[in-house]
């Protein structure tokens, strides 16, 4: 391989890339949203500055994803937190749950995704969505949602899926300190919604010491939604460079 053909890589192996190189296009995701009130000390410990904790508000997702370009069919899920930045709202991603190896590596590399191996599942038992998440072999969440009880405002469920998301991107060199140590931004902008409902939900986070979605505990929940989308990523953009500061 000519020294030139290495610098064009875009990730390892060199002989079988661990994910395409390709914007990816997401055909049918599904989302199971779980909004809820938690307690504001533990939001404040764990959002990072410049961001900004105005309302004590969490949303859970599952997300199925059946049909992506590049990445085939897989399913994620996590926690992220309404913020403000600069006067802007949007949701600090605090950490994602993924059953498929190439998701996470792109996610990480590619962009800024915290992403880490765990079991989602998203599921209608009867007249009920159901979301799990297990790591390993323990449950640590579980949500509930009856199923289409009520038709959403198609562009509320827009608004919500094109809310800005703020994601901290670390990159450490070889003797362990940082080379990067930013925060990021992205925000979907071309969502096809298909359909989208809400209904009664119910959300329960189980202690775990690697998956500690618990530490964030529910103690209301305000909202919940299920919407079916077309959509395209877009790429994330460096607003804090914490290095720098």
């Amino acid at each position: 391989m000519q020294k030139q053909d290495v610098a064009r890589l875009f990730t390892t192996p060199v002989d079988a890339p661990a994910y395409a190189p390709t914007r990816y296009q997401f055909t049918n995701r599904e989302y199971l949203n779980i909004y809820y009130r938690t307690d504001p000390e533990a939001l404040r410990r764990m959002v990072p500055e410049p961001l900004t904790v105005t309302n004590p508000i969490v949303r859970f997702e599952i997300m199925r994803m059946p049909d992506v370009t590049g990445l085939g069919d897989y399913t994620e899920a996590g926690q992220l937190i309404a913020v403000e930045h600069e006067g802007e709202a949007g949701e600090f991603n605090l950490a994602m749950y993924v059953d498929s190896v190439p998701a996470i590596s792109s996610g990480r590399e590619y962009s800024a995704y915290p992403k880490k191996g765990g079991s989602p599942s998203l599921y209608v038992d009867s007249d009920t969505l159901v979301g799990t998440l297990d790591y390993g072999t323990l449950r640590v969440a579980t949500a509930t949602m009856g199923y289409k009880h009520h038709a959403m405002n198609l562009d509320e469920a827009r608004a919500e899926i094109c809310s800005p998301a703020f994601m901290v991107k670390t990159v450490p060199n070889y003797d362990g300190t940082p080379r990067i140590c930013e925060l990021v931004r992205t925000q979907v902008t071309n969502a096809t919604i298909k359909s989208a409902f809400t209904g009664p939900a119910r959300l329960e986070l189980f202690a775990h010491a690697i998956a500690p979605l618990a530490d964030l505990p529910v103690l209301e929940v305000v909202g919940a939604s299920h919407i079916l989308t077309d959509l395209t990523l877009n790429p994330v953009e460096p607003v804090y460079d914490y290095l720098a500061a």
